[in-house]
């Protein structure tokens, strides 16, 4: 029978308090002497004003296990910037997280969980972090928006086409684009590739470098798939592959996915849409926009023109009513006579006519014809002052 636990045991034998706690410290720590990694989910969390940040952790299996936890403000410094920049997430509840912890019993504060560090990749899968990772190097490297200046000329014509000849998704776009209503036409040139995969990253990166030593001949590459898995895309969520999107000489536009697929491939190219019944939308778009345009052009021309012809009528109309207003015949009806010399030509000076010449005179209704009798000039008579007139 152990000492400490017979029925008739002596008072003398019995432990005090501490040295219960000091054997159950013992006990536990010498159980675990080194930290333990631990996968939980965060029931509550709270930061306190010193600094240090409480959790209550619960069994992310649902089997009922409970129990509090500390980040100490030393570590927390450490642990809580270096998860949210891993993840983009903050801790919080709800959240599934593996954490390193250490096991330590106190006869003041009893059992003691102390978190030393966490795995990002836990809450949000090896491949998620690696994406962030390549996202936050692309970004300090300045690749995004680098493809974003090259923009699409007004009508985008000829297009490079990186795909797999047999992948739903170029079929559609080609059917799309090529066999639209409208009648536009284009040129396509397919850069075959392998689409999915360990090969893909490189097989693409290849297909774009032999379209880009013709650059000359294309208005952009379009690089397209058309859903998947995705593990079939994470490829394009690979760096070398999205760094070539972001350096290509000419505008890059993707169609890879459906709605909820969104990759780094994505977000560096200078269009991205989500699925390549969308690029060839896009592309149509550039030509009704641009037939819109033109009709509209059309219109305000027409109206443009009609309002300048009927000024040009009223200006006419004008003129019209001036020079018939100055008609010979019109100004004769005034009261004004037309002077002709006896060979018909017109005169309306006293110079160079002569007593007895013949002359005549028009008047509105009829001619009269008359014989000089005198000659005068300034007022003065050329015939010793005599005003003789008719």
């Amino acid at each position: 029978m152990h000492p400490y636990t017979g029925k008739n045991m002596d008072i003398k034998n019995a432990l005090t308090l501490k040295e219960l706690l000091l054997t159950v410290k013992k006990g536990v720590e010498g159980a675990m002497p080194f930290p333990v990694w631990v996968s939980a989910e965060i029931a509550e969390i709270k930061q306190r004003s010193s600094g240090h940040c409480y959790m209550e952790l619960i069994d992310d299996s649902g089997a009922g296990a409970r129990a509090q936890a500390v980040i100490w403000n030393s570590n927390y410094r450490v642990i809580a910037p270096y998860f949210e920049n891993e993840t983009g997430r903050s801790l919080g509840p709800g959240m599934k997280i593996l954490v390193k912890i250490q096991v330590s019993y106190s006869e003041l504060y009893s059992l003691t969980l102390s978190v030393t560090d966490i795995e990002p990749s836990f809450s949000v899968g090896e491949a998620e972090l690696e994406r962030r990772r390549t996202v936050r190097r692309l970004e300090e490297e300045g690749m995004f928006g680098m493809n974003g200046t090259l923009r699409l000329p007004r009508l985008p014509r000829r297009f490079a086409v990186v795909s797999s000849e047999t992948a739903a998704g170029y079929r559609d776009f080609m059917k799309h684009l090529h066999e639209n209503q409208y009648g536009f036409r284009f040129y396509t040139e397919l850069f075959p590739a392998v689409m999915q995969g360990r090969e893909a990253p490189v097989s693409i990166v290849s297909a774009m470098e032999r379209a880009a030593l013709r650059e000359n001949e294309f208005d952009a590459l379009v690089l397209l798939r058309g859903g998947g898995s995705g593990a079939d895309l994470s490829c394009f969520d690979d760096y070398w592959l999205s760094v070539n999107v972001a350096q290509f000489p000419l505008p890059v536009i993707t169609g890879i996915g459906h709605d909820h697929d969104n990759h780094i491939c994505d977000m560096v190219a200078a269009y991205s849409v989500k699925t390549p019944t969308a690029i060839a939308d896009l592309i149509l778009d550039c030509f009704i926009s641009e037939d819109a345009r033109l009709e509209s052009l059309a219109v305000s021309l027409r109206q443009v023109v009609g309002m300048k012809f009927m000024s040009m009528e009223a200006k006419l109309d004008m003129l019209e009513q001036r020079l018939q207003s100055s008609a010979p015949e019109n100004i004769l009806k005034k009261g004004y006579v037309l002077l002709l010399d006896d060979s018909g030509r017109r005169f309306s000076s006293v110079e160079g006519r002569s007593e007895g010449e013949r002359i005549s005179v028009m008047m509105s209704d009829g001619v009269l014809g008359c014989k000089v009798e005198s000659v005068e000039k300034n007022g003065k008579n050329q015939e010793n002052g005599k005003n003789k007139g008719f």
